[in-house]
């Protein structure tokens, strides 16, 4: 992606096909102003930049069944380099977690969860625990609402 310059066309396609993946050519080129073609080989020098990663359908679990979602802070036990890979490593094929931050601060990660209740969401932080990957603290929120849940939007590279 580095070395890849975007203009404020790229930065519309990119914001056009963020809120639909499935947006024909000719819808894309009255979006951001071009004709068809022009637009849509646009689009696809910013997939091959790898800007553009994948196109993927927005599924509604809970219309499907009740989905609970949890916030968990970790902090691990130790902080060597081989301490952070052993738990990326675990988590990442974890379907439960859907989402992981390592951030700054006074803790390690964020964790996203989404489990079918709070029992089922307890069994899984009790097998993390159990494998020895590091944990020595977490807490956990559980989401009572949803306000906002989006990806972060190309329109913040408009500004």
């Amino acid at each position: 992606m580095a070395g890849i310059k975007l203009d404020s066309i790229d930065v519309k396609i990119l914001d056009a096909v963020q809120h639909d993946g499935r947006i024909t050519k000719l819808a894309l080129a009255e979006k951001v102003g071009l004709s068809a073609t022009p637009a849509w080989l646009r689009l696809r020098r910013l997939e091959k930049a790898g800007i553009v990663r994948g196109y993927r359908a927005e599924i509604d679990l809970r219309a499907v069944a009740p989905i609970t979602t949890v916030l968990v802070e970790v902090t691990l036990g130790s902080h060597r380099q081989a301490d952070f890979d052993r738990f990326e490593r675990t988590i990442r094929d974890i379907p439960e977690i859907v989402a992981c931050w390592s951030v700054g601060g006074g803790i390690d990660y964020m964790l996203k969860v989404t489990a079918r209740d709070i029992d089922a969401y307890q069994r899984l932080i009790d097998r993390l625990l159990a494998s020895e990957i590091g944990i020595d603290r977490y807490f956990t929120y559980i989401v009572t609402r949803v306000v906002k849940d989006r990806a972060l939007s190309a329109q913040i590279l408009a500004e």
